[in-house]
């Protein structure tokens, strides 16, 4: 056998995680093991997504997809070992950081997403907990179960996507057809987030969610997001004002201008006018100093393991 699993890291309803070593080469990784034996017909959607998926996106900040192999009538995907992730930084508050570290956390973020979608691929959950880091710093978009390909003009899809605190306001309105956008509302958010350290629009549920957000954001309406009324829930809605540029910056204390600008981008209700990736990537916020923090400066941090 080539892999070793050495001990359970993380279980969910269909996988379990194992820690693990490649013996030839003595590399560490992350085997996800899959029970087939969960699923009447053969494997569950998610976890062909995700085969499929890494395969095909090669990336810095992406997590590898190293192999895949069969024992026991499981499917086991060999992935690389990434030791923690970014919500885990954010709850320690023991570990202090600095503008120049969520800088780079974004930025490197930003990469992997502009990766996905120049492939015509949306993430459709992007939260701290699937951004995780590598052992030399690398931040990496991980989880690839309700990834899927862009769709056509005339394809419908669920709005049952993305995290609830960074499920943008097209999907909370139930829309059947959303694009990339959905993907830069969440790394909005994370952004966000990131400056803020706590959760920034925690929702308790569905409903609460739609008003948490238009209540930190401001309620959309047909001026600046033509139709948006058509929506069946619109109507029950509350409308609250947008925040004025003052009291953003309240909010965000430590944020540039150039920052809360990008953070502004991310976080357009109207999603046709929402930054792309490579907006995002452009930002002026990414060129005013200080500069992004070297990733090898968090290798201390791949130490907060899943111990």
């Amino acid at each position: 056998m080539e892999y070793s699993k050495e001990k359970k890291v993380g279980e969910g309803t269909y996988a379990v995680v194992y820690l693990g070593t490649k013996q030839s080469t003595n590399r560490r990784i992350a085997i996800k093991e899959i029970k087939t034996s969960e699923f009447k017909d053969g494997l569950d959607m998610s976890a062909i997504r995700e085969v499929k998926y890494l395969q095909e996106l090669r990336h810095e900040n992406i997590i590898e997809l190293v192999d895949i192999f069969m024992a026991y009538d499981n499917l086991n995907l060999v992935l690389e070992f990434l030791p923690t992730d970014l919500e885990r930084i954010i709850k320690d508050n023991s570990i202090i950081f600095s503008p120049s570290d969520i800088k780079s956390w974004i930025l490197m973020t930003l990469r992997g997403v502009h990766h996905c979608h120049r492939n015509f691929i949306l993430h459709r959950d992007l939260k701290p907990n699937n951004l995780l880091i590598s052992p030399n710093g690398i931040i990496k978009l991980a989880d690839f179960g309700l990834a899927r390909a862009i769709p056509a003009a005339h394809e419908m899809l669920t709005s049952n996507v993305v995290t609830r605190w960074y499920r943008a306001p097209e999907l909370l309105f139930g829309a059947k057809h959303y694009t990339t956008a959905v993907d830069i509302w969440s790394v909005g958010i994370i952004f966000a987030e990131l400056m803020l350290r706590i959760p920034y629009l925690p929702g308790r549920d569905d409903i609460d969610q739609i008003d948490v957000t238009f209540r930190a954001l401001g309620t959309p309406t047909d001026r600046d997001w033509p139709q948006v009324s058509s929506f069946s829930t619109y109507n029950k809605l509350q409308i609250y004002p947008p925040p004025s540029r003052d009291e953003l910056r309240k909010r965000f204390i430590a944020a540039s201008e150039r920052a809360l600008d990008l953070m502004i981008g991310m976080l357009m209700m109207n999603p046709f006018k929402r930054w792309s990736a490579i907006q995002c990537l452009e930002s002026e916020y990414f060129k005013e100093l200080p500069e992004p923090s070297d990733p090898a400066l968090f290798a201390s941090l791949a130490n907060i393991s899943n111990d």
